[in-house]
């Protein structure tokens, strides 16, 4: 996989276990110059070895930030990015990241903000937490995990939230979290940011459902099943750089195709999640099968996620 040309050499200074399963690691410049800033909600693509490249999501926040927190949760059937991870990196090593992306952005300029969280998806949350307090914002978090010894920053949430955190652990109660009372007397600019298990996220997606929907907003780290599209018909692609045109089967992506043509393209997840391949459109209609354009980028038509998004006509022009 090539690697981004904006890439920094970061080094582990830190590392400890933050709940069964989350290792969290402390990452600074290797070169001791300042990182760059980020807004909560921000993640980083992570190098790791064998071509891997994952991204994690920034759970410290500072306005200048000398250090980079990211948690990763041992994947049930990682991929190999978190087991790496977990088995082979240490403090004193060397780690290559991107800058800092965000398609999770808190919108700054609201009046008050509910957060919900299930399990790993603490992370962002955690660094829009502490925006919040710095801030001096109203907030409050629901936050549902399987049992409390997997749940990571819960005690440090629950000691700086007091009755703001709600702590939610299915063994404990014998159930999940009742999303529908914690969300039962939302105000009409209340703002929802919501990150977890795509079963969590429908229940929220279900309760917020006349919540206006430019407030009610989700991060996905994986996806249960393909993202929602029409049949798979094979299209046609222009690469408007070169006019070459590849054939794009049924089976098959676009991202497939330009690497069968020895095309070197951005890509890290292949499930429309992370914006790595994103491409701009120079003509033809994109049928939008991603999980991280808003609803206003996809009408638009001018980017679209290769990994996973097909064409609707059958061609489509690329600025590639």
């Amino acid at each position: 996989m090539p690697q981004a040309p904006d890439t920094i050499a970061t080094r582990v200074t830190g590392r400890r276990t933050v709940a069964a399963g989350v290792v969290e690691l402390e990452l600074k410049s290797a070169d001791g110059k300042p990182l760059p800033a980020f807004e909560p909600g921000a993640h980083i693509d992570v190098n790791l070895a064998g071509g891997l490249m994952r991204q994690y999501s920034l759970a410290n926040f500072q306005p200048a930030p000398d250090s980079y927190t990211i948690a990763v949760g041992l994947a049930d059937a990682s991929r190999g990015g978190s087991r790496y991870v977990h088995d082979s990196i240490a403090v004193g090593d060397v780690l290559r990241i991107g800058l800092p992306r965000n398609s999770f952005p808190l919108d700054p300029k609201a009046p008050c903000y509910t957060f919900i969280s299930g399990g790993i998806g603490i992370t962002p949350i955690l660094s829009m937490v502490r925006w919040c307090e710095m801030a001096r914002k109203p907030w409050r978090l629901l936050y549902a995990a399987r049992s409390r010894t997997q749940a990571a920053y819960a005690e440090e949430l629950a000691s700086l939230g007091g009755e703001r955190v709600r702590l939610h652990f299915d063994d404990e109660a014998g159930h999940v979290a009742d999303l529908a009372s914690f969300l039962a007397r939302l105000r009409r600019d209340e703002q929802v940011y919501c990150c977890g298990p795509e079963p969590l996220m429908q229940v929220v997606a279900a309760q917020t459902a006349t919540h206006p929907v430019d407030c009610v907003h989700f991060e996905r780290f994986s996806v249960s099943a393909a993202p929602a599209g029409g049949d798979n018909r094979p299209f046609r692609v222009r690469l408007k750089s070169s006019g070459r045109e590849l054939e794009i089967g049924a089976d098959s992506s676009i991202l497939d195709a330009l690497e069968q043509a020895g095309i070197d393209h951005p890509f890290a997840c292949r499930e429309g999640l992370c914006r790595s391949c994103e491409t701009e459109v120079c003509s033809g209609l994109p049928d939008h099968r991603d999980y991280v354009l808003s609803d206003t980028e996809k009408a638009s038509n001018r980017m679209m996620m290769v990994c996973v998004s097909r064409a609707r006509d059958g061609y489509l022009e690329l600025n590639l």
